[in-house]
């Protein structure tokens, strides 16, 4: 099982990036997937996730009408679509997998990604 992610880089705040997380492994719509951040000094919060019993999406306030998660079972990835960045988004990004209901419960997750760097700067 594996996930990679991929996307990330330097920005201007107002700027999108559009974060993957390629899966393999495992058939995407088997697992909840979530997006992960952790900001220098501050611990990982959970920023967006999808669910498999009908494909419905949660965003973290902080994120919500910024932020878009989809997935292409097909390609078996899952996208983290990211508009109006603003230099607080800046952290490491990880995508992770775990069983059904998982939701933003962080320690149900049992597969993690390596994490790609997102930096918000002028």
């Amino acid at each position: 099982v594996q996930l990679v992610e991929s996307g990330g880089g330097l920005v201007q705040p107002g700027g999108s990036l559009r974060l993957s997380c390629a899966v393999t492994g495992f058939r995407l719509d088997s697992y909840d997937i979530g997006w992960f951040r952790r900001a220098p000094g501050k611990e990982r919060e959970g920023v967006s996730f999808i669910d498999i019993s009908d494909g419905s999406t949660s965003y973290a306030d902080s994120v919500k009408g910024r932020f878009t998660i989809s997935r292409d079972n097909a390609k078996n990835t899952v996208y983290l679509q990211m508009n109006r960045l603003k230099p607080e988004d800046t952290a490491v990004y990880s995508c992770a997998a775990g069983p059904y209901g998982s939701s933003w419960n962080e320690p149900y997750y049992d597969y993690w990604g390596q994490g790609t760097q997102v930096t918000v700067s002028s």
